[in-house]
């Protein structure tokens, strides 16, 4: 067990790191163009690992057999939430996306409650959904300089929690048997796919300098290739319950890096938004959902 702190830091640094890589590259490339190629490039990484893996053949037969799986997350977790948070991005800091974006579990306990067999909700949980909605209002409209220009770009990333919390639950409810590298190769060809023909419709008006294509060979190295794989691994090693736990360092990652790298500026009013919102996930979560939060793969 010496191992899961250091991994979980790492997985944390790496989906908290997104958000930057993410900055970068749409500086250059459309929101829809960007996320296809992020897709498109850890297709690959991921297929090759598969066919090292598993071998052509019985690789290829895995992809067929869970096509459709593959395809409903590669739209609901992949396609549709990274291009929300990636033209967000166009309009708010990296910093306020990560931290928009930890409200990915108060999502997952409204669907449940729709979705998944639970519980009566008891007092507290009833106030910890609150409390968490409380701070995404907060980080939603905390942009009196960007306008509602900055309000939208937040409320895309708070769509994009609401995306990744159906792909969560979608993939509890109707994914089992399915080896995780099969749904991570699958799911990133079915969204590369889907969003091809945006892509061609609004491609980069111009060749994109260094940094944007250094931006998008990392975005698609460290936390969707890489990210996947250790994913995976913790899980198979340590179970979601204690994998959990990234859900609450990944924002502190993105803030971090936001402000170092990117000397953006640190409110006040972001941070008591992003207090908001763990207390409300710690309050209306509890161990059960928090569980089940931490197989998404935000950003």
């Amino acid at each position: 067990m010496r191992s899961y702190w250091p991994m979980l830091l790492l997985l944390a640094a790496m989906w908290g790191a997104s958000y930057l890589f993410i900055k970068l590259a749409v500086a250059d490339i459309p929101p829809a163009a960007m996320t296809d190629l992020r897709l498109g490039l850890a297709a690959v990484l991921l297929a090759g690992y598969l066919v090292h893996r598993a071998g052509a053949r019985s690789a290829l037969d895995q992809l067929r057999a869970a096509w459709r799986p593959c395809l409903v997350l590669g739209i609901i977790n992949a396609a549709v939430p990274m291009t929300l948070v990636a033209w967000g991005e166009t309009h708010v800091d990296s910093s306020i996306a990560g931290i928009a974006q930890a409200s990915v579990p108060i999502f997952v306990a409204i669907l449940g409650l729709r979705f998944l067999p639970h519980d009566p909700l008891r007092p507290g949980q009833v106030a910890g959904l609150a409390v968490g909605l409380g701070g995404v209002a907060l980080i939603t409209g905390i942009h009196p300089d960007g306008g509602a220009w900055a309000v939208a770009g937040t409320f895309a990333v708070v769509l994009s929690s609401v995306s990744y919390a159906a792909g969560g639950i979608y993939g509890q409810l109707r994914v089992h048997g399915t080896a995780g590298p099969v749904l991570a190769t699958g799911s990133m060809i079915a969204g590369a796919l889907v969003l091809l023909p945006f892509a061609i419709a609004n491609p980069p008006t111009q060749l994109p300098g260094a940094t944007a294509l250094a931006g998008l060979a990392a975005l698609a190295l460290v936390p969707t290739f890489l990210g996947q794989l250790l994913l995976f691994r913790m899980l198979r090693l340590f179970g979601s319950r204690r994998l959990s736990l990234v859900t609450f360092l990944m924002p502190g990652f993105a803030v971090v890096y936001g402000a170092v790298l990117l000397e953006e500026p640190i409110s006040p009013v972001a941070l008591g938004g992003l207090g908001l919102i763990l207390l409300g996930v710690v309050l209306a979560s509890g161990q059960r959902l928090l569980g089940h939060s931490a197989q998404e793969s935000p950003a």
